[in-house]
């Protein structure tokens, strides 16, 4: 069976021959691994066997870029959307979100214009060439946006999102919008182009440890329009929609699936996500892809992570509606020898 069958009939909440697999992994991680042994000669992705490919365009302010400074430890740059970010050399880690061009709603109004479409947004004959080998591999192809609270933030930091949400929340809804109008944009132009995409994949991390960035009321009012406006885009062509999500994302699991999503990735353990509730509470409407916590895969006791995939894995493919990934990406504290016995313990419990 190729992938893109597999994925289709999981997110249909059918079996197929095994559960689909997906991951992804630190830069420092491939690093590591290289040096215990992966073949270098092959991507991940091809080594591991995993069945998504991703294509998209730029969905920026498109400011232009810079390297402010740069050392043996670190760099920081000025991204397309105005903000100075510093991050390590080196060691994967969260970025260090300096300061911001968009501080303003009279910033923002000043900058919109620029969040229109145009044709330098992507590489489109380059995509192209790989998306055609993507469809001749059979895998499951998506067309992938950055988009919505999360790029907000990252553009106008996160103290001012959330407290604009309260005092002007006309002015989030407007950031919000305008940038899933453009996703939807992109995407129409991509599949006239010749994509034909099986899924739009949003990108939103919508919470921390044990609790959601803001409000089920909120969410509603701000976000989920923004969400909602892609996610009728792709289902209007009768293509599936993804949600990833990091962070704490159970009091939100309702008002996802009533925005239209079908599946929820990653699902992660150690912000409190709860993956086997959330299939016996929603796994008639919603798939999940995920939920494999990655600080088992690091112990150094091997009973740990099989105990892990033991526990969730054939509960949670009974029925379809399940696809394996970590609960975000995997780290570099994890070494190859261990994610190989991670392979063979989801090819074990994974089966059909």
């Amino acid at each position: 069976m190729q992938s893109r069958a597999r994925v289709t009939l999981a997110l249909q909440h059918k079996e197929a021959d095994r559960i689909a697999i997906h991951d992804g992994l630190w830069a420092t991680t491939a690093d590591r691994w290289h040096r215990e042994g992966m073949p270098a000669d092959k991507s991940d992705s091809a080594y591991f066997g995993w069945e998504f490919a991703g294509f998209g365009g730029d969905v920026t302010l498109q400011l232009p870029t810079q390297c402010i400074e740069e050392t043996g430890d670190y760099r920081i740059t000025k991204g397309s959307d105005g903000a100075v970010v510093k991050n390590w050399k080196g060691q994967s880690s969260t970025p260090e979100m300096i300061e911001f061009t968009v501080r303003t709603r009279a910033d923002w109004e000043a900058l919109k214009s620029r969040m229109t479409w145009n044709d330098t947004r992507g590489d489109w004959p380059g995509q192209l060439k790989d998306y055609e080998e993507a469809q001749r591999l059979g895998l499951f192809t998506f067309a992938s946006f950055y988009t919505g609270f999360t790029r907000t933030c990252d553009m106008c930091g996160t103290d001012t999102v959330l407290m604009a949400m309260a005092d002007d929340p006309g002015w989030v809804q407007d950031m919000l919008m305008t940038r899933a109008e453009l996703c939807v944009q992109i995407a129409e132009r991509m599949m006239a182009r010749g994509f034909d995409f099986d899924a739009g994949w949003i990108w939103d991390d919508l919470g921390f440890k044990q609790r959601s960035f803001f409000s089920t009321d909120m969410y509603r009012e701000l976000v989920m329009p923004a969400h909602r406006l892609v996610c009728e885009a792709f289902k209007a062509r009768g293509k599936f929609m993804i949600l990833h999500s990091c962070g704490y994302i159970m009091e939100l699991a309702p008002l996802i699936i009533e925005t239209g999503f079908d599946c929820l990735q990653p699902i992660e353990v150690k912000a409190g996500n709860d993956m086997l509730a959330l299939k016996r509470l929603y796994g008639d409407k919603l798939s999940f892809m995920g939920g494999i916590d990655v600080r088992a895969m690091a112990d150094p006791d091997p009973a740990v992570i099989e105990r892990e995939i033991a526990g969730k894995i054939p509960i949670m493919k009974h029925g379809g509606g399940y696809i394996y990934h970590s609960d975000h990406s995997v780290p570099d504290n994890v070494s190859f020898p261990q994610y190989n016995r991670v392979r063979e313990l989801v090819a074990l419990h994974g089966s059909y």
